[in-house]
């Protein structure tokens, strides 16, 4: 009974969030070819402290992002996905960091601590600060956990990178938007926008005939 009401409420859990943590869990439990591009994204080490660590920030703050600033933009969020893990690759190779499931949740830590700026977080009990301090601290506690601090400063400068090309830029003047969800992701993830000029035709009311 237990894990059915544990697999009802995961069923509850915005689609890509739950794809996400789900694929992760799958790929550290088999640990098949994590040498590919995608599964790089998806290997956190063997089962253990650290890999439940990072579970537990991948799944929280990806689910954040998706019920809070990506409502209803399940494209814009899976585009986001595409645009770290492309940079993240591309700059991992320049420091031969080949394991990147780290860096992609700094990276959402980070943005969803720059969109959340009022919001104070409790960190394990023991800390309590504003968001945007989040990514450093679990820098920091990576760090005593022996992980390689090269991985969270890639998640964090990716994550800014996107933070600054999305929200910053934009409203800036002379700035416009530079980072466009293309068509065929919003087609395949989103509902069909309502067209604004669509009038329906008046209800007929009970016992009224037409002229």
């Amino acid at each position: 009974m237990a894990w059915q009401g544990l697999a009802a409420e995961f069923l509850q859990v915005p689609a890509v969030t739950r794809a996400y943590t789900t694929a992760c869990v799958l790929t550290t439990a088999a640990v098949f070819q994590v040498w590919r591009l995608l599964t790089n994204f998806l290997f956190f080490g063997p089962l253990g402290f650290s890999f439940f660590f990072n579970m537990l920030f991948v799944f929280r703050y990806c689910r954040m992002l998706e019920e809070g600033s990506f409502r209803g933009r399940k494209a814009d969020f899976v585009f986001m996905f595409l645009f770290g893990g492309v940079l993240m690759i591309l700059l991992g190779f320049l420091g031969s960091l080949f394991f990147l499931g780290q860096a992609l949740t700094a990276m959402l830590v980070y943005v969803w601590s720059r969109r959340s700026p009022q919001v104070r977080v409790n960190f394990f009990g023991l800390l309590t600060f504003q968001a945007p301090f989040l990514p450093w601290a679990l820098m920091g506690f990576s760090m005593l956990l022996g992980n390689s601090i090269l991985v969270d400063l890639l998640g964090i400068a990716v994550g800014h990178i996107y933070y600054f090309l999305e929200d910053v830029f934009p409203n800036q003047p002379g700035g416009k938007r530079l980072l466009l969800t293309p068509g065929f992701l919003k087609l395949l993830l989103d509902a069909p926008e309502e067209d604004p000029n669509y009038l329906p035709l008046p209800e007929e009311q009970p016992g009224q005939q037409q002229q």
